[in-house]
């Protein structure tokens, strides 16, 4: 199978109402098990160039039991658990189908990535970090939004590659956000590519 394109495009402001729809129907379903439902990565980001892919993070109480209840809900729906993929206390999710979640309506839904995150966990304070940083510096989303363009056209295929470009540019800014250096470097060994 081939890889699939990296695309980046101009800031969508109908990414911000896609995550509300989606965020209406994931709450009426989990009912009490969850704290909040984010909307990070760059599409929750206002003016920021982007993959057009909705990034939402399920914040959980750390809890194993309320994590497993979550689990079984979002299986209801269709959604498939991939496990931790390496990042301590965040569940990953796939969509086997463009209808997942699945709805009575059985809705045809926009390309989402799902997250179900542990109350701090260091994957959502990356997310969160980083997200409300750049809400609140416009320059600094200019040049994020800059980088990842040229990246995308350097990268097409190479997601990989893709991610480590812009790794050195995220932990800046999250040590500009106030997470420490111990952290911020698990979070770069996590993106960059091992060049041994």
């Amino acid at each position: 199978m081939a890889p699939k394109k990296v695309i980046v495009v101009d800031y969508d402001p109908a990414w911000a109402e896609q995550f509300e729809v989606l965020h209406k129907v994931l709450s009426k379903h989990l009912g009490s098990d969850f704290l909040a439902i984010e909307h990070v990565g760059s599409t929750s980001v206002k003016g920021l160039k982007a993959k057009p892919i909705i990034d939402l993070d399920i914040v959980i109480a750390d809890n194993d039991e309320v994590r497993d209840r979550v689990i079984e809900k979002l299986d209801q729906l269709g959604y498939v658990h991939r496990g931790d993929l390496g990042i301590k206390g965040r569940e990953a999710f796939k969509r086997p189908t463009d209808q997942v979640p699945e709805t009575p309506e059985n809705k045809t839904w926009f390309v989402h990535h799902l997250y179900v995150c542990k109350e701090g966990n260091l994957g959502l304070q990356n997310h969160l970090l980083f997200r409300d940083y750049l809400r609140a510096h416009p320059e600094e989303v200019k040049i994020y939004g800059d980088l990842k363009q040229t990246l995308a056209e350097k990268f097409p295929y190479d997601i990989d590659a893709y991610i480590d470009g812009k790794t050195d540019f995220i932990t800046r800014i999250l040590a500009l956000a106030g997470l420490d250096k111990a952290k911020t470097s698990t979070i770069e060994k996590q993106n960059k590519l091992d060049t041994k």
